[in-house]
């Protein structure tokens, strides 16, 4: 059996952010993918906030490390609604979608 406990990785995403930023190019692309990044980064709190590895995660989900790996990475893979439903069984969370009309201008 795989070694389920959680060990949080240090990171500084907004100091990454303010580095990568600076980069040509960087803001389109970013701006482009901001809904899967912002869906990634909620899986990631999810994850983080019931203290499961992606190995975990996976275990639970009857799935790899490396598919959880790519749930988790922003604009490399557009996992369907069950996919994110298993997902977020699996953390102890509950899936909502909704749709939110453009503010007028």
């Amino acid at each position: 059996m795989a070694d389920l406990k959680f060990k949080p990785v240090r990171h500084d995403q907004a100091a990454f952010l303010a580095k990568a930023r600076q980069r040509p190019g960087f803001a389109e692309a970013y701006e482009a993918l901001e809904l899967e990044y912002a869906l990634a980064g909620q899986m990631l709190k999810a994850r983080t906030k019931a203290g499961l590895t992606q190995d975990a995660v996976a275990e639970r989900m009857g799935t790899t490390k490396s598919a959880i790996s790519r749930l988790e990475s922003a604009g490399r893979h557009a996992p369907s609604l069950a996919t994110l439903k298993r997902y977020a069984a699996a953390v102890g969370c509950d899936l909502q979608v909704k749709l939110v009309p453009h503010e007028a201008t």
